[in-house]
């Protein structure tokens, strides 16, 4: 086989959605195992690898095309990485969160030193994106030597600004909104302080995991991911509805964290050459770079002023 069209991983046991195969493409991409001007592999190779028909192979790679990440997917050669298709680029379309953070924290974690500040509301997304990255170094395929996380979540001595009742006064039920929300707070982080710190013990990896608590309910999300790209959304407030509080709905302001659309900005760079950048990319690129850097000063900021010690309990 030719080694330009290999498969970078082995193939999967289950069949995959047209959805989680352009997902994983995606993070190919984004991690570089998949170069800017590379052939994918065949349609047929990939529909082995997946054990799917070649249909959801073909809804995958439209999928990329649309994201402008692939580039003669309806040709009868194989699809072609894009050449401005690194990672943090920022022409890049906003993606879910639950979509979006994952590739990005993968990328991440292909490097020797692992870097992660996120601010956030209830560390749910990170959890998730953080947890798929710990199977691959239990399974052997990872091994970075250092991770460094830093988390900011709201204080519990606050009263948030949402989730919050539709209306305080009859509803009655701030306080066990409050208390739910608290609970996810604790759970998701315990769940992540507990599967970082054992790769102390079971990898050798020097990990550190701290947390701090501020004193306002953020209304967006950020993640730095090793000190080179940034990850912003905003928490974009609905009205929803819950039947979980004395059997009768509860109208609230709420926002679905996991849905909230991911925006990447990042320097890409050293991954294309210079000489093939027109202005317009180099302008974007230091737009990004002033964007990435700005958002570290602010997060520092945040860290070493008003945040204070958080206990998760």
């Amino acid at each position: 086989m030719d080694p330009e069209h290999a498969s970078v991983r082995e193939p999967r046991a289950s069949r995959a959605s047209h959805r989680e195969i352009a997902d994983e493409l995606r993070s190919r991409i984004g991690s570089g195992a998949l170069r800017p001007g590379q052939r994918m592999p065949t349609q047929a190779e990939l529909a082995e690898e997946f054990g799917v028909e070649r249909g959801a192979v073909r809804q995958a790679l439209d999928i990329l095309h649309a994201e402008r990440l692939l580039t003669g997917v309806s040709k009868g050669s194989p699809a072609r990485v894009a050449e401005g298709a690194w990672p943090g680029w920022s022409a890049a379309p906003p993606q879910p969160t639950v979509v979006g953070l994952g590739p990005r924290v993968a990328a991440a974690f292909a490097a020797p030193q692992v870097r992660i500040d996120a601010l956030c509301l209830t560390s749910v997304s990170l959890t998730l994106a953080v947890g798929e990255q710990l199977r691959l170094i239990h399974a052997g395929e990872l091994k970075p030597a250092k991770i460094d996380v830093r988390v900011l979540l709201p204080s519990r001595r606050i009263e948030l600004a949402f989730p919050t009742p539709v209306d305080p006064v009859n509803a009655g039920d701030g306080g066990l909104l409050h208390e739910r929300w608290l609970a996810v707070r604790n759970a998701q982080g315990l769940v992540l302080r507990q599967n970082l710190l054992a790769l102390r013990t079971t990898h050798g990896i020097d990990v550190r995991l701290t947390f701090r608590a501020l004193p306002f309910t953020p209304p967006v999300k950020l993640y730095l991911l090793n000190e080179a790209e940034a990850l912003f959304a905003y928490y974009t407030l609905g009205r929803h509805e819950q039947r979980e509080f004395g059997g009768e709905p509860l109208q609230l302001y709420d926002a679905d964290g996991t849905r909230s659309m991911l925006f990447a900005f990042g320097p890409g760079a050293g991954t294309r050459d210079a000489g093939t950048r027109d202005s317009g990319s180099r302008e974007a690129e230091a737009r990004d770079a002033a964007f990435v850097a700005e958002s570290r000063r602010w997060f520092d900021a945040l860290w070493e002023t008003i945040s204070s010690d958080l206990e998760l309990t």
